[in-house]
């Protein structure tokens, strides 16, 4: 009788001793990767029934594979929790770099175009903005990021975000204010994946320093957006390389 009660102590504790914890654990390639960019977020979780993930940004998924790409560039600190068959939990976090777009805006006097190529001169010392949104570029709230031409009429951004961005230029006596009351076209990017290098030619027209004077960033009245079928494609005025300094 002693030993069938000793046998149904043990019992337990066996069964205890055999069980084996979650542990979270996970493979994400690539790490640096660029905003706009696909990333695998792989489960090697072990001992574990079910997973969810928490990306830091807002996001989360429970799926043990997964691409996931990121808007803002960034450091973040991506967390995976491993469940067992108890409930019990594993927590482990994974340091992620996000690197963001870059963009180079080249400002030339808009002209007649001649064998697919713009005939304008490059403007230097022409203030460069981008914008969030449309809005923000006509109404000039929100600005992102703002910059000067160099002698050869160009300034680049970088850090930017995977979106569109809208982009105003002044100097003197050049804007591109008419040019986009024509067609949005003009002032308007693509979504600005990091895997590239972006170039926008932005073009200005000539307006004379009496034009101005009522009113320094007067917009034109009523302007509309319009969309990529009433008028220029946004990108139209883009170019892309691959980047290779990952």
């Amino acid at each position: 009788m002693k030993r069938l009660l000793f046998i149904l102590t043990v019992l337990p504790l066996l069964a205890t001793s055999c069980y084996d914890e979650p542990f979270a654990d996970a493979h994400i390639t690539p790490n640096p990767a660029y905003v706009g960019e696909d990333i695998r977020f792989t489960s090697m979780s072990q001992n574990a029934d079910f997973v969810e993930w928490d990306m830091d940004d807002g996001g989360f998924s429970s799926s043990f594979s997964l691409d996931y790409f990121y808007y803002d560039p960034g450091n973040y600190n991506v967390r995976l929790k491993a469940y067992g068959d108890k409930n019990d939990v594993s927590i482990t976090a994974f340091p992620l770099e996000v690197i963001g777009s870059e963009l180079t805006v080249v400002v030339r006097l808009w002209t007649d175009v001649e064998n697919g190529e713009a005939l304008g001169y490059l403007l230097p010392e022409a203030r460069v903005r981008l914008y969030p949104t449309f809005d923000d570029w006509e109404f000039e709230t929100n600005m992102v990021v703002e910059g000067y031409t160099n002698s050869v009429g160009e300034v680049t951004f970088d850090n930017l975000s995977y979106q569109r961005y809208y982009v105003d230029v002044w100097e003197l006596n050049h804007n591109n204010v008419d040019l986009a009351s024509d067609d949005v076209g003009f002032i308007e990017t693509v979504e600005l994946e990091g895997i590239y290098y972006w170039t926008f030619e932005a073009f200005v027209d000539y307006y004379s320093t009496a034009q101005k004077s009522t009113a320094i960033r007067e917009r034109t009245s009523g302007m509309k957006e319009k969309s990529a079928s009433e008028g220029r494609n946004p990108g139209e005025l883009m170019k892309k390389i691959p980047r290779k300094d990952r």
